[in-house]
Protein backbone atom coordinates (compact mmCIF):
# COMPACT_ATOMS: atom_id res chain seq x y z
CA UNK A 1 0.00 0.00 0.00
CA UNK A 2 1.27 3.43 -1.07
CA UNK A 3 1.58 6.07 1.99
CA UNK A 4 -0.02 9.82 1.17
CA UNK A 5 0.07 12.84 3.36
CA UNK A 6 -2.88 14.84 3.12
CA UNK A 7 -2.35 18.30 4.56
CA UNK A 8 -5.06 20.85 4.95
CA UNK A 9 -6.67 23.23 7.49
CA UNK A 10 -10.63 22.62 6.01
CA UNK A 11 -11.61 19.10 7.81
CA UNK A 12 -14.20 18.77 4.79
CA UNK A 13 -11.73 19.02 2.09
CA UNK A 14 -9.38 16.87 3.99
CA UNK A 15 -12.20 13.97 4.38
CA UNK A 16 -13.45 14.18 0.72
CA UNK A 17 -9.67 13.81 -0.64
CA UNK A 18 -9.08 10.80 1.96
CA UNK A 19 -12.23 8.82 1.16
CA UNK A 20 -11.50 9.14 -2.45
CA UNK A 21 -7.97 7.81 -2.05
CA UNK A 22 -9.61 5.21 0.27
CA UNK A 23 -11.74 4.03 -2.14
CA UNK A 24 -9.34 3.22 -4.99
CA UNK A 25 -8.12 0.80 -2.46
CA UNK A 26 -4.36 1.55 -3.29
CA UNK A 27 -3.31 3.99 -1.02
CA UNK A 28 -3.24 4.33 2.79
CA UNK A 29 -4.03 7.81 3.88
CA UNK A 30 -2.76 9.94 7.01
CA UNK A 31 -3.90 13.88 7.36
CA UNK A 32 -2.09 16.63 8.54
CA UNK A 33 -4.29 19.98 9.77
CA UNK A 34 -1.80 22.74 9.18
CA UNK A 35 1.55 23.02 7.56
CA UNK A 36 3.52 22.19 10.94
CA UNK A 37 1.54 19.14 11.13
CA UNK A 38 2.30 17.84 7.78
CA UNK A 39 6.42 18.89 7.90
CA UNK A 40 6.56 16.63 11.94
CA UNK A 41 4.10 13.91 10.41
CA UNK A 42 6.61 13.73 7.39
CA UNK A 43 9.42 13.57 9.28
CA UNK A 44 8.11 11.19 11.40
CA UNK A 45 6.69 8.89 8.94
CA UNK A 46 7.47 7.37 5.33
CA UNK A 47 5.28 8.90 2.75
CA UNK A 48 5.12 8.04 -0.96
CA UNK A 49 2.80 11.23 -1.74
CA UNK A 50 2.03 14.19 0.39
CA UNK A 51 -0.83 16.78 -1.18
CA UNK A 52 -0.78 20.34 0.66
CA UNK A 53 -2.75 22.74 1.01
CA UNK A 54 -1.37 26.40 -0.09
CA UNK A 55 -2.88 28.36 2.33
CA UNK A 56 -2.69 27.00 5.91
CA UNK A 57 -1.84 28.49 9.66
CA UNK A 58 1.12 27.99 11.17
CA UNK A 59 3.21 27.31 8.14
CA UNK A 60 2.19 27.79 4.83
CA UNK A 61 2.21 25.27 1.90
CA UNK A 62 5.02 26.50 0.40
CA UNK A 63 6.41 26.83 3.73
CA UNK A 64 5.92 23.45 4.62
CA UNK A 65 7.08 22.51 0.89
CA UNK A 66 10.33 23.64 1.24
CA UNK A 67 10.76 21.95 4.36
CA UNK A 68 9.90 18.16 3.04
CA UNK A 69 12.02 19.05 0.33
CA UNK A 70 15.02 19.97 2.05
CA UNK A 71 14.32 16.49 4.44
CA UNK A 72 13.78 14.29 1.28
CA UNK A 73 14.16 15.53 -1.89
CA UNK A 74 12.78 12.78 -3.79
CA UNK A 75 9.35 13.67 -2.16
CA UNK A 76 6.48 13.74 -4.15
CA UNK A 77 4.59 16.41 -3.10
CA UNK A 78 1.15 18.03 -4.81
CA UNK A 79 -0.16 21.40 -3.74
CA UNK A 80 -3.86 22.18 -3.49
CA UNK A 81 -4.81 25.68 -4.41
CA UNK A 82 -8.19 27.45 -4.78
CA UNK A 83 -8.49 29.28 -8.41
CA UNK A 84 -7.56 32.71 -7.25
CA UNK A 85 -4.10 31.07 -5.84
CA UNK A 86 -3.11 29.42 -8.69
CA UNK A 87 -0.24 31.50 -9.26
CA UNK A 88 1.38 30.32 -5.87
CA UNK A 89 0.48 26.56 -7.13
CA UNK A 90 2.99 27.29 -10.71
CA UNK A 91 5.80 29.01 -8.09
CA UNK A 92 5.60 25.80 -5.80
CA UNK A 93 5.69 23.48 -9.00
CA UNK A 94 9.14 25.73 -10.06
CA UNK A 95 10.65 24.91 -6.63
CA UNK A 96 9.81 21.67 -7.22
CA UNK A 97 6.07 20.30 -6.44
CA UNK A 98 5.73 17.48 -9.05
CA UNK A 99 2.25 18.85 -9.99
CA UNK A 100 -0.99 20.95 -8.65
CA UNK A 101 -4.28 20.05 -8.29
CA UNK A 102 -7.31 23.40 -8.24
CA UNK A 103 -10.28 23.48 -6.02
CA UNK A 104 -12.60 21.95 -5.64
CA UNK A 105 -10.93 18.58 -5.65
CA UNK A 106 -12.21 16.39 -8.70
CA UNK A 107 -12.01 12.54 -7.62
CA UNK A 108 -10.83 11.44 -10.98
CA UNK A 109 -8.43 14.48 -11.75
CA UNK A 110 -6.97 13.63 -7.78
CA UNK A 111 -6.36 9.72 -8.64
CA UNK A 112 -4.87 10.42 -12.31
CA UNK A 113 -2.39 12.88 -11.01
CA UNK A 114 -1.35 10.70 -7.69
CA UNK A 115 -0.17 7.94 -9.73
CA UNK A 116 1.34 9.89 -12.55
CA UNK A 117 3.64 11.18 -9.09
CA UNK A 118 3.66 7.28 -7.89
CA UNK A 119 5.37 6.48 -11.39
CA UNK A 120 7.53 9.41 -11.08
CA UNK A 121 8.85 8.62 -8.20
CA UNK A 122 9.17 5.05 -9.32
CA UNK A 123 11.53 6.27 -12.01
CA UNK A 124 13.74 7.88 -9.74
CA UNK A 125 14.08 5.17 -7.57
CA UNK A 126 15.22 3.02 -10.38
CA UNK A 127 18.14 5.39 -11.08
CA UNK A 128 19.56 3.39 -8.11
CA UNK A 129 21.15 1.45 -10.93
CA UNK A 130 22.83 4.42 -12.46
CA UNK A 131 23.19 7.23 -9.87
CA UNK A 132 26.61 9.08 -9.79
CA UNK A 133 28.84 7.63 -6.88
CA UNK A 134 28.97 10.31 -3.77
CA UNK A 135 29.60 10.32 -0.19
CA UNK A 136 27.71 8.49 2.33
CA UNK A 137 24.59 9.98 4.09
CA UNK A 138 23.59 9.76 7.61
CA UNK A 139 20.87 7.91 6.69
CA UNK A 140 21.89 4.64 5.06
CA UNK A 141 18.77 3.07 3.61
CA UNK A 142 17.91 3.12 -0.67
CA UNK A 143 16.49 6.22 -1.50
CA UNK A 144 18.29 8.25 1.52
CA UNK A 145 21.34 7.09 1.38
CA UNK A 146 23.92 9.95 0.34
CA UNK A 147 24.16 8.35 -3.34
CA UNK A 148 20.67 8.48 -4.00
CA UNK A 149 20.31 11.62 -2.67
CA UNK A 150 22.49 13.18 -4.55
CA UNK A 151 20.96 11.81 -7.47
CA UNK A 152 17.65 13.07 -6.11
CA UNK A 153 19.31 16.46 -5.66
CA UNK A 154 20.62 16.80 -8.79
CA UNK A 155 16.78 15.71 -10.64
CA UNK A 156 15.11 18.00 -8.26
CA UNK A 157 17.46 20.64 -9.56
CA UNK A 158 16.94 19.98 -13.17
CA UNK A 159 13.03 20.09 -11.95
CA UNK A 160 13.39 23.94 -12.11
CA UNK A 161 15.34 24.40 -15.82
CA UNK A 162 15.49 23.56 -19.41
CA UNK A 163 18.82 23.63 -19.18
CA UNK A 164 20.56 20.75 -21.61
CA UNK A 165 22.53 17.71 -19.53
CA UNK A 166 25.39 15.40 -20.01
CA UNK A 167 25.34 12.35 -19.07
CA UNK A 168 28.14 10.26 -18.88
CA UNK A 169 29.70 6.77 -18.30
CA UNK A 170 30.23 3.55 -19.39
CA UNK A 171 28.26 1.56 -21.62
CA UNK A 172 25.27 -0.23 -19.53
CA UNK A 173 25.84 1.98 -16.80
CA UNK A 174 21.49 3.33 -16.97
CA UNK A 175 22.48 6.78 -19.11
CA UNK A 176 18.72 6.45 -20.68
CA UNK A 177 17.25 5.96 -17.51
CA UNK A 178 19.06 8.74 -15.74
CA UNK A 179 17.58 10.79 -18.80
CA UNK A 180 13.70 9.38 -18.29
CA UNK A 181 14.16 9.71 -14.60
CA UNK A 182 15.02 13.73 -15.07
CA UNK A 183 12.01 14.07 -18.02
CA UNK A 184 9.40 12.81 -15.98
CA UNK A 185 9.84 14.78 -13.08
CA UNK A 186 10.80 18.48 -14.91
CA UNK A 187 8.42 20.66 -16.48
CA UNK A 188 8.51 18.89 -20.13
CA UNK A 189 7.17 15.60 -18.12
CA UNK A 190 3.84 16.05 -20.12
CA UNK A 191 5.29 16.25 -23.60
CA UNK A 192 6.85 13.42 -25.46
CA UNK A 193 10.44 11.38 -24.36
CA UNK A 194 11.90 10.77 -27.76
CA UNK A 195 15.30 8.65 -27.82
CA UNK A 196 17.83 8.84 -30.72
CA UNK A 197 21.07 7.14 -31.24
CA UNK A 198 23.59 9.07 -32.95
CA UNK A 199 25.74 6.18 -33.25
CA UNK A 200 22.96 4.21 -35.32
CA UNK A 201 22.31 6.58 -37.98
CA UNK A 202 23.72 7.28 -41.47
CA UNK A 203 25.46 10.66 -42.52
CA UNK A 204 23.78 11.23 -45.21
CA UNK A 205 20.50 10.84 -42.83
CA UNK A 206 21.39 12.30 -40.25
CA UNK A 207 19.83 15.82 -40.36
CA UNK A 208 16.43 14.65 -42.03
CA UNK A 209 16.45 12.40 -39.00
CA UNK A 210 16.48 15.23 -37.08
CA UNK A 211 15.35 18.42 -38.52
CA UNK A 212 12.98 16.31 -41.19
CA UNK A 213 12.45 17.33 -44.57
CA UNK A 214 10.04 18.04 -47.41
CA UNK A 215 8.89 16.12 -50.28
CA UNK A 216 11.12 16.02 -53.02
CA UNK A 217 13.74 17.75 -51.27
CA UNK A 218 16.46 14.53 -52.40
CA UNK A 219 16.27 11.72 -54.26
CA UNK A 220 13.69 9.15 -52.52
CA UNK A 221 11.94 11.96 -50.79
CA UNK A 222 8.52 11.10 -51.76
CA UNK A 223 6.66 12.55 -48.92
CA UNK A 224 7.08 15.15 -46.43
CA UNK A 225 8.93 13.59 -43.24
CA UNK A 226 8.83 15.04 -39.42
CA UNK A 227 12.35 15.18 -37.74
CA UNK A 228 12.84 13.88 -34.08
CA UNK A 229 12.64 17.80 -33.21
CA UNK A 230 9.07 18.28 -33.97
CA UNK A 231 7.92 15.11 -33.07
CA UNK A 232 9.45 15.64 -29.21
CA UNK A 233 8.12 19.02 -28.98
CA UNK A 234 7.19 19.94 -25.73
CA UNK A 235 9.25 17.30 -24.17
CA UNK A 236 12.38 15.85 -24.20
CA UNK A 237 14.93 14.46 -27.37
CA UNK A 238 17.28 12.04 -25.97
CA UNK A 239 20.54 11.85 -28.05
CA UNK A 240 22.23 8.46 -26.85
CA UNK A 241 26.00 8.57 -27.88
CA UNK A 242 26.08 11.92 -29.05
CA UNK A 243 30.02 11.58 -29.24
CA UNK A 244 29.43 10.26 -32.56
CA UNK A 245 27.82 12.98 -34.07
CA UNK A 246 29.07 13.86 -37.51
CA UNK A 247 30.67 17.50 -37.69
CA UNK A 248 28.56 19.31 -39.75
CA UNK A 249 25.72 17.74 -37.73
CA UNK A 250 27.00 19.57 -34.02
CA UNK A 251 27.24 23.21 -35.72
CA UNK A 252 23.09 22.54 -36.54
CA UNK A 253 22.75 21.28 -33.54
CA UNK A 254 24.63 24.13 -31.64
CA UNK A 255 22.35 26.36 -33.59
CA UNK A 256 18.97 24.88 -32.62
CA UNK A 257 20.79 25.07 -28.65
CA UNK A 258 21.29 29.03 -29.08
CA UNK A 259 19.23 30.54 -31.39
CA UNK A 260 15.57 27.63 -30.50
CA UNK A 261 15.49 27.53 -34.53
CA UNK A 262 15.70 24.73 -37.27
CA UNK A 263 14.95 24.37 -40.83
CA UNK A 264 13.47 21.11 -42.65
CA UNK A 265 15.42 19.65 -45.39
CA UNK A 266 14.32 21.55 -48.44
CA UNK A 267 12.69 23.86 -46.59
CA UNK A 268 12.63 27.87 -47.13
CA UNK A 269 10.71 28.52 -43.17
CA UNK A 270 12.05 28.17 -39.88
CA UNK A 271 10.73 26.45 -37.28
CA UNK A 272 10.75 27.38 -33.93
CA UNK A 273 11.33 24.66 -30.98
CA UNK A 274 10.94 24.28 -27.31
CA UNK A 275 12.15 20.90 -26.79
CA UNK A 276 14.87 19.47 -23.53
CA UNK A 277 18.12 17.95 -24.67
CA UNK A 278 19.45 15.88 -22.58
CA UNK A 279 22.79 13.76 -24.48
CA UNK A 280 24.96 11.25 -23.37
CA UNK A 281 28.16 9.45 -24.22
CA UNK A 282 30.48 7.24 -23.29
CA UNK A 283 33.32 8.29 -25.03
CA UNK A 284 36.09 11.17 -23.86
CA UNK A 285 34.62 14.12 -25.39
CA UNK A 286 38.14 16.51 -24.04
CA UNK A 287 40.30 14.40 -26.01
CA UNK A 288 38.00 14.20 -29.06
CA UNK A 289 38.07 18.33 -28.72
CA UNK A 290 41.99 17.99 -28.94
CA UNK A 291 41.69 15.89 -31.80
CA UNK A 292 38.75 17.83 -33.49
CA UNK A 293 36.30 15.44 -33.65
CA UNK A 294 33.88 17.34 -31.56
CA UNK A 295 33.30 20.68 -31.49
CA UNK A 296 34.50 22.95 -27.83
CA UNK A 297 31.28 25.32 -28.75
CA UNK A 298 28.69 22.27 -28.48
CA UNK A 299 30.72 20.40 -25.58
CA UNK A 300 30.13 23.72 -23.18
CA UNK A 301 26.82 24.13 -24.66
CA UNK A 302 25.85 20.42 -23.42
CA UNK A 303 27.92 20.42 -20.53
CA UNK A 304 26.08 22.82 -18.54
CA UNK A 305 25.17 19.84 -16.01
CA UNK A 306 27.22 17.11 -16.54
CA UNK A 307 25.74 14.02 -14.60
CA UNK A 308 28.99 11.06 -14.12
CA UNK A 309 28.13 7.25 -13.69
CA UNK A 310 30.84 4.92 -12.82
CA UNK A 311 31.10 1.86 -13.83
CA UNK A 312 29.47 -1.07 -11.48
CA UNK A 313 32.93 -2.45 -10.19
CA UNK A 314 33.37 0.90 -8.49
CA UNK A 315 29.85 0.71 -6.60
CA UNK A 316 29.99 -2.88 -5.66
CA UNK A 317 28.36 -1.73 -2.07
CA UNK A 318 24.84 -1.55 -4.40
CA UNK A 319 25.10 -4.85 -6.12
CA UNK A 320 23.12 -6.62 -3.02
CA UNK A 321 20.40 -4.18 -4.04
CA UNK A 322 20.78 -4.38 -7.96
CA UNK A 323 20.47 -7.55 -7.48
CA UNK A 324 17.30 -8.22 -5.60
CA UNK A 325 16.02 -5.46 -8.05
CA UNK A 326 16.19 -8.02 -10.94
CA UNK A 327 15.42 -11.01 -8.86
CA UNK A 328 11.65 -9.38 -8.13
CA UNK A 329 11.77 -8.76 -12.04
CA UNK A 330 12.37 -12.05 -13.62
CA UNK A 331 10.54 -13.87 -10.63
CA UNK A 332 7.66 -11.59 -11.71
CA UNK A 333 8.57 -12.20 -16.05
CA UNK A 334 9.37 -15.82 -15.64
CA UNK A 335 6.71 -16.74 -12.65
CA UNK A 336 9.05 -18.12 -9.80
CA UNK A 337 9.68 -17.91 -6.41
CA UNK A 338 13.30 -17.99 -6.54
CA UNK A 339 14.59 -15.69 -3.27
CA UNK A 340 18.15 -14.67 -4.41
CA UNK A 341 21.19 -15.85 -4.56
CA UNK A 342 22.90 -17.99 -2.27
CA UNK A 343 26.03 -17.19 -0.51
CA UNK A 344 28.82 -18.78 -2.49
CA UNK A 345 26.79 -17.14 -5.59
CA UNK A 346 26.59 -13.98 -4.01
CA UNK A 347 30.34 -13.76 -3.75
CA UNK A 348 31.09 -14.91 -6.82
CA UNK A 349 28.62 -12.06 -8.16
CA UNK A 350 30.32 -9.52 -5.59
CA UNK A 351 33.97 -10.43 -6.89
CA UNK A 352 33.61 -9.87 -10.84
CA UNK A 353 34.64 -6.84 -11.97
CA UNK A 354 31.44 -6.20 -13.92
CA UNK A 355 32.80 -4.69 -17.81
CA UNK A 356 29.73 -4.27 -19.42
CA UNK A 357 28.18 -2.99 -15.58
CA UNK A 358 24.70 -3.22 -15.06
CA UNK A 359 23.56 -4.25 -18.19
CA UNK A 360 25.44 -7.21 -17.71
CA UNK A 361 24.33 -7.69 -14.38
CA UNK A 362 20.79 -8.33 -15.39
CA UNK A 363 22.08 -10.76 -18.56
CA UNK A 364 23.42 -12.86 -15.91
CA UNK A 365 20.89 -12.38 -13.53
CA UNK A 366 18.45 -13.91 -15.91
CA UNK A 367 20.64 -16.40 -17.51
CA UNK A 368 20.29 -17.92 -14.19
CA UNK A 369 16.61 -17.47 -13.92
CA UNK A 370 16.64 -19.63 -17.13
CA UNK A 371 19.02 -22.43 -15.92
CA UNK A 372 17.67 -22.57 -11.61
CA UNK A 373 15.49 -24.93 -10.70
CA UNK A 374 16.03 -24.60 -6.94
CA UNK A 375 14.34 -21.59 -4.78
CA UNK A 376 17.99 -19.88 -4.69
CA UNK A 377 20.70 -18.85 -7.67
CA UNK A 378 23.31 -21.37 -7.28
CA UNK A 379 27.21 -21.16 -8.32
CA UNK A 380 26.14 -24.06 -11.16
CA UNK A 381 23.61 -21.31 -12.32
CA UNK A 382 25.97 -18.52 -13.38
CA UNK A 383 28.17 -18.11 -16.43
CA UNK A 384 30.90 -19.92 -16.56
CA UNK A 385 33.01 -17.06 -17.73
CA UNK A 386 31.92 -14.98 -14.64
CA UNK A 387 33.10 -18.60 -12.50
CA UNK A 388 36.37 -18.88 -14.58
CA UNK A 389 37.14 -14.73 -13.90
CA UNK A 390 36.72 -15.23 -10.30
CA UNK A 391 38.72 -18.77 -9.85
CA UNK A 392 36.13 -20.99 -8.99
CA UNK A 393 36.25 -24.80 -10.18
CA UNK A 394 33.71 -25.94 -12.53
CA UNK A 395 34.81 -29.58 -11.38
CA UNK A 396 33.71 -28.64 -7.74
CA UNK A 397 30.60 -27.05 -8.51
CA UNK A 398 27.41 -29.18 -7.12
CA UNK A 399 24.93 -31.37 -8.70
CA UNK A 400 21.97 -29.20 -9.47
CA UNK A 401 18.64 -30.26 -8.07
CA UNK A 402 16.94 -31.48 -10.79
CA UNK A 403 13.55 -30.52 -11.97
CA UNK A 404 10.20 -33.09 -12.53
CA UNK A 405 10.81 -32.84 -16.04
CA UNK A 406 15.06 -33.34 -15.76
CA UNK A 407 14.17 -36.10 -13.31
CA UNK A 408 11.31 -38.21 -15.77
CA UNK A 409 13.85 -37.57 -19.22
CA UNK A 410 16.57 -38.96 -16.59
CA UNK A 411 14.30 -42.35 -16.16
CA UNK A 412 13.63 -42.36 -19.58
CA UNK A 413 17.64 -42.33 -20.11
CA UNK A 414 18.25 -45.01 -17.94
CA UNK A 415 15.05 -47.35 -19.26
CA UNK A 416 16.47 -46.99 -22.82
CA UNK A 417 19.90 -47.87 -20.87
CA UNK A 418 18.70 -51.03 -19.32
CA UNK A 419 17.59 -52.33 -22.43
CA UNK A 420 20.45 -51.61 -24.75
CA UNK A 421 21.68 -55.26 -25.05
CA UNK A 422 18.63 -55.64 -27.12
CA UNK A 423 19.80 -52.54 -29.51
CA UNK A 424 22.61 -54.39 -31.91
CA UNK A 425 23.34 -50.87 -33.48
CA UNK A 426 23.04 -47.29 -32.04
CA UNK A 427 23.24 -44.66 -35.06
CA UNK A 428 24.05 -40.55 -34.79
CA UNK A 429 24.19 -38.15 -37.49
CA UNK A 430 27.21 -39.33 -39.13
CA UNK A 431 28.87 -42.56 -36.42
CA UNK A 432 27.81 -45.69 -35.56
CA UNK A 433 28.45 -47.17 -32.40
CA UNK A 434 28.24 -50.90 -33.30
CA UNK A 435 28.02 -53.53 -31.29
CA UNK A 436 29.38 -56.80 -32.54
CA UNK A 437 27.93 -60.36 -32.31
CA UNK A 438 28.45 -62.09 -28.93
CA UNK A 439 29.78 -58.77 -26.89
CA UNK A 440 27.23 -57.54 -24.98
CA UNK A 441 29.57 -56.00 -22.63
CA UNK A 442 27.00 -53.61 -21.32
CA UNK A 443 29.40 -50.80 -19.19
CA UNK A 444 31.36 -50.92 -22.20
CA UNK A 445 28.84 -50.00 -24.88
CA UNK A 446 27.29 -47.42 -22.25
CA UNK A 447 30.69 -45.58 -22.05
CA UNK A 448 31.04 -45.54 -25.95
CA UNK A 449 27.47 -44.27 -26.51
CA UNK A 450 28.02 -41.82 -23.39
CA UNK A 451 31.67 -40.29 -24.81
CA UNK A 452 29.86 -39.91 -28.67
CA UNK A 453 26.51 -38.32 -27.25
CA UNK A 454 27.93 -35.52 -25.20
CA UNK A 455 30.47 -34.47 -28.55
CA UNK A 456 27.66 -34.73 -30.41
CA UNK A 457 25.88 -32.31 -27.77
CA UNK A 458 29.11 -29.85 -27.48
CA UNK A 459 29.18 -29.83 -31.77
CA UNK A 460 25.44 -28.66 -31.67
CA UNK A 461 25.90 -25.75 -28.83
CA UNK A 462 28.82 -25.02 -29.49
CA UNK A 463 30.99 -25.76 -26.93
CA UNK A 464 29.16 -23.92 -24.58
CA UNK A 465 29.10 -25.98 -20.96
CA UNK A 466 25.36 -24.60 -19.52
CA UNK A 467 23.86 -24.90 -22.80
CA UNK A 468 24.68 -28.12 -23.65
CA UNK A 469 24.24 -29.45 -19.81
CA UNK A 470 20.52 -27.48 -20.14
CA UNK A 471 19.08 -28.92 -23.20
CA UNK A 472 20.92 -32.51 -23.17
CA UNK A 473 19.15 -33.19 -20.08
CA UNK A 474 22.28 -33.76 -18.16
CA UNK A 475 23.25 -32.36 -14.65
CA UNK A 476 26.07 -29.70 -15.26
CA UNK A 477 28.15 -31.75 -12.21
CA UNK A 478 27.58 -34.79 -13.98
CA UNK A 479 28.64 -33.56 -17.74
CA UNK A 480 31.66 -31.63 -16.35
CA UNK A 481 32.46 -35.25 -14.76
CA UNK A 482 31.98 -37.22 -18.24
CA UNK A 483 34.06 -34.64 -20.15
CA UNK A 484 36.80 -35.25 -17.74
CA UNK A 485 36.46 -38.68 -17.35
CA UNK A 486 36.66 -39.25 -21.32
CA UNK A 487 39.20 -36.56 -22.24
CA UNK A 488 36.77 -34.63 -23.94
CA UNK A 489 37.91 -30.93 -24.48
CA UNK A 490 34.74 -28.74 -25.00
CA UNK A 491 36.66 -25.20 -25.96
CA UNK A 492 37.54 -27.78 -29.52
CA UNK A 493 34.11 -27.49 -30.57
CA UNK A 494 33.42 -23.08 -30.06
CA UNK A 495 33.39 -21.15 -32.93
Amino acid sequence: MLKVLVADDDATLRLSVTSALLAAGDFQVEEAVNGQDAIDKFKAGSFQVVLLDVDMPQKTGLEALKEIKEEDPSAIVLIMTAYANVNDAVHAVKEGAFDYLSKPVKEERLLTLVRKAIEAHSLISRVAASAPEMSAAERPMIGRTGQMQKVFHIIHRLSKVDTPVLVRGPSGTGKELVAQAIHHNSSFKEGKFVAINCSAIPENLFESELFGHEKGSFTGADQRKIGKFQFAEGGTLFLDEVGDMPLLMQVKLLRVLQEKLFTPIGSNREIQTHVRIIAATNRPLEEMIQKGEFREDLYYRLNVMPIFLPPLKDRREDLGQLIDLFVNKFNRVQSKKIQGPSPDALNVLKKYDWPGNIRELENVIEHAFILEESSQIQLSSLPEKILMKTGIDLNSLPEPKASQTTASSLKTQTSMENSVEDVMDIETDSDLVRIPEGDLDFNKHKEAFEKEFIVKALKMFKGRINQTALHANIPKKTLLRKIEKYGIVAKDYAD
